[in-house]
């Protein structure tokens, strides 16, 4: 924890420190190769939650794995753009959007109820927005557009 009026650091054994700003606790993960993805994790003004934290240290185990359902709902995403005749990239399969994408951040929330990872895409095809991929349980729920 910080002094009187710093903000407070939470460290943990695999996510490193986290840092709690505005209302969060933000640190780093490493996810694909790249080792600075802003993660945000959900939890209390002294620490970030357990099963927020438990989450968290799963993005980077589960990452690999979750590439089909992603590539596939990114894929999904895209078809109506590719559709509408406008100047967008030309995609043919679902492997081929990991060229026009960038992740963008990662982040453990509760929706519903449940502790949710939502890992926030920037698309090529959709430059008003960012698109989010939402897993509970290690199972994607959804893809949403408006980030």
């Amino acid at each position: 924890m910080a002094g009187l009026f710093g903000s407070a650091v939470f460290e943990d054994q695999v996510l490193g420190p986290l840092k709690r700003s505005g209302g969060v606790w933000r640190g780093k993960v490493e996810l694909g190769g790249r080792p600075d993805v802003p993660l945000l994790v959900f939890g209390s003004l002294r620490e970030p939650g357990t099963s927020a934290l438990d989450a968290a240290r799963e993005i980077a185990r589960s990452f690999e794995d979750w590439q089909p359902a992603i590539e596939a709902a990114l894929f999904d995403h895209y078809s109506p753009y590719a559709e509408s005749g406008t100047d967008v990239p030309v995609i043919a399969t679902p492997g081929e959007v990991w060229g026009h994408v960038s992740l963008e951040s990662a982040a453990i929330v509760k929706m519903g109820g449940q502790v949710t990872t939502e890992l926030v895409y920037a698309a090529a095809w959709d430059e008003e927005h960012r698109l989010g991929a939402r897993f509970q349980a290690g199972q994607l729920v959804e893809l949403c557009g408006s980030v």
